[in-house]
């Protein structure tokens, strides 16, 4: 296995998260094979720099490497950028021309935002992956090419298979290693060594002395939430290094460079409560307890099942009283274990009860999943309908969000 230290010098990969570290533990295993390859990750995170390590360490590292950015080329010249077309083909089509899968044969195409492929172009692109064929654009000759696929998004491709926005085969088809990068507020003191690489920088580049941090921009730093990453987090220190005289930087100047830190890591019971908000103490405990409901309903289960088997009676009574106990019933009286004798039947009146409690408990908590909706299309509202913020809002996953709304019926 080579050295990642040596690896990361030579892309200038900085920093030491056992995440960062995995994956690209991950690209340099991967890259001598010919597998397809979809690495995930937040805008901004770096996702880029991957495909070049693993195009480097591959035996195709002396053909051509050819990014592309589905995101920036128009629905109407994706298919002629990516595959080529003929003279005439369309308006403006003088000349024929080779696509980027014809020039990049023996190499590397690199398909960032792959989830902004129109479906027709990802029913091209899947049949390229298959079977290695394409046709330009116009034409009806099926010509051969022999390229390896690396793409990347930060969207959450199975939500919009859900959608029917992207085609699941070419999902799986393009997924067959996947690489996760992780976001930024996740890599701890990998924060503080990015911003001294790209103080040095800056320093260097224009020809001054080089930022610091006190300890408390430190934990500033550390404790914010960097909505846009690796790249927020070099742009804001390009902007210090050329506005601020001072180059030690405190909490104070920080500060001005990250407007939104005050909304940072506050716990939800301390915002102030508003008509959309989801801050009052009590839908947070509605909230709570919906989490808490599966986990109690199995162990109910689970001691109901304890107490029907066969056995001691002061094993059955004790667990009757953990029943009640869970159930929030009065005192429980507890029976000298010589009284039980001869008394089957008044254990059976109990049992029945709490049978018949333990329905009761079911029935009402089943109203929660009513307070879940209601919470749902709540975030929805304040979001404007935008569900990867409504997910984060709850604290749930975009993909539980969507499942969610489908099973409760909610009108988007």
């Amino acid at each position: 296995m080579r050295d990642l230290q040596s690896i990361k010098q030579r892309f200038g990969i900085i920093g030491n998260h056992p995440g960062l570290n995995r994956a690209l533990d991950i690209a340099v295993q991967v890259a001598p094979t010919d597998l397809s390859v979809l690495i995930t990750g937040e805008s901004g995170t770096g996702k880029e720099i991957f495909p070049q390590v693993i195009h480097s360490y591959s035996t195709r590292k002396h053909g051509q490497y050819i990014p592309v950015n589905c995101g920036a080329i128009p629905e109407g010249t994706i298919d002629s950028e990516l595959f080529g077309h003929e003279k005439g083909a369309f308006t403006g089509a003088t000349d024929s021309r080779k696509g980027y899968f014809e020039v990049a044969d023996g190499g590397t195409i690199f398909l960032d935002e792959v989830s902004e492929l129109p479906l027709s172009t990802q029913v091209r692109l899947l049949r390229v992956l298959e079977t290695g064929e394409f046709i330009r654009v116009g034409s009806s000759k099926v010509q051969k090419t022999n390229v390896r696929v690396i793409a990347a998004t930060n969207v959450d491709l199975p939500v919009l298979i859900a959608e029917g926005k992207f085609r699941e085969d070419l999902f799986y088809r393009l997924n067959t290693v996947p690489i996760k990068i992780p976001a930024l507020r996740e890599r701890g003191e990998d924060i503080i060594l990015l911003f001294r690489k790209f103080a040095a920088d800056f320093a260097e580049r224009y020809r001054m002395p080089p930022i610091r941090l006190t300890p408390g921009a430190q934990a500033m730093l550390l404790s914010y939430d960097w909505p846009g990453n690796v790249r927020q987090l070099k742009n804001i220190t390009e902007q210090i290094s050329i506005i601020e005289n001072e180059r030690e930087i405190t909490e104070e100047i920080l500060r001005r460079y990250l407007p939104d830190y005050s909304a940072v890591k506050l716990p939800v019971v301390m915002r102030q409560p508003d008509e959309k908000s989801f801050s009052s103490e009590r839908e947070i405990l509605y909230k709570i307890l919906f989490d808490m409901r599966n986990d109690v309903n199995d162990l109910k289960k689970l001691v109901l099942g304890m107490i029907e088997k066969e056995g001691d009676m002061n094993f059955k009574q004790e667990y009757t009283g953990v029943i009640r106990n869970l159930y929030g019933e009065a005192k429980i009286e507890s029976t000298p274990a010589t009284s039980v004798q001869g008394t089957a039947v008044d254990f059976k009146s109990r049992h029945s009860a709490d049978i018949q409690d333990t329905e009761e408990i079911v029935e009402e908590s089943l109203s929660l999943s009513e307070k879940e909706a209601e919470l749902i299309v709540k975030a929805l509202e304040k979001h404007n309908r935008k569900r990867k913020q409504a997910a984060k809002e709850l604290g749930i996953s975009e993909r539980t969000l969507y499942r969610k709304i489908k099973e409760y019926g909610i009108n988007m």
